[in-house]
């Protein structure tokens, strides 16, 4: 066993929902860079952008990355392997079927989309294989969102506050629910890697 990073218990996650605003995109690229090819796991991404802006998130992360990555389309299944972002201005869910459904009902906690409604709706169509992850951000978006994959049986995580570049979205989910880890960006990186472990064996 490798004695590199502290071993978590992990069991078999079958996706992960990731959650950030401000200081996001920095938190993510150092999060995902240089992910180990094959990867499996799905993860899901709401990054918090100002209303009206046009996105270029998946063509950032593209670039960067070497999984594929792709801004969620309505009724698009998730793939194995593949990293997807919210598009701006829709909520982004994950139905039983899993697969993707976007919606224009009205901001939740100010935002659209809405980190809450993405993890609530993963709680429910994946329940405990399903792994959350909240990152730096100025609101207190995703903290629901969380507890709610805790009440299904799935795995939380959330930035550790004093390494966030704004520590308001990881201390509101904190405040919340006692998430399963509460770690810095690299401890986070090493998670997701034996979450993919898991995942593959």
């Amino acid at each position: 066993m490798k004695t590199d990073v502290t071993p978590f218990p992990v069991r078999r996650i079958e996706a992960a929902v990731l959650g950030a605003s401000a200081g996001g995109i920095d938190a993510l690229l150092r999060m995902l860079h240089d992910l180990p090819l094959p990867w499996h796991l799905p993860l899901v991404v709401v990054l918090h952008l100002p209303e009206g802006h046009e996105s270029h998130l998946a063509e950032i992360f593209a670039e960067r990355l070497q999984v594929p990555v792709h801004e969620a389309a309505d009724k698009m299944p998730l793939a194995a392997g593949h990293v997807y972002f919210a598009p701006p201005g829709y909520h982004l869910s994950i139905e039983r079927n899993r697969r993707f459904s976007l919606s224009c009902e009205p901001p939740v906690r100010f935002s659209r989309p809405s980190i809450d409604v993405l993890m609530a709706s993963a709680a429910d169509a994946y329940g405990p294989a399903l792994a959350g992850i909240l990152l730096t951000g100025a609101n207190d978006d995703g903290a629901e969102g969380l507890q709610r994959i805790h009440l299904a049986g799935g795995i939380t995580a959330v930035q550790d506050p004093n390494e966030a570049q704004i520590s308001i979205m990881p201390e509101a989910a904190i405040a919340l629910h006692s998430p399963d880890h509460v770690l810095p960006l690299r401890e986070l990186r090493a998670l997701l890697l034996q979450l993919e472990s898991a995942h593959v064996h």
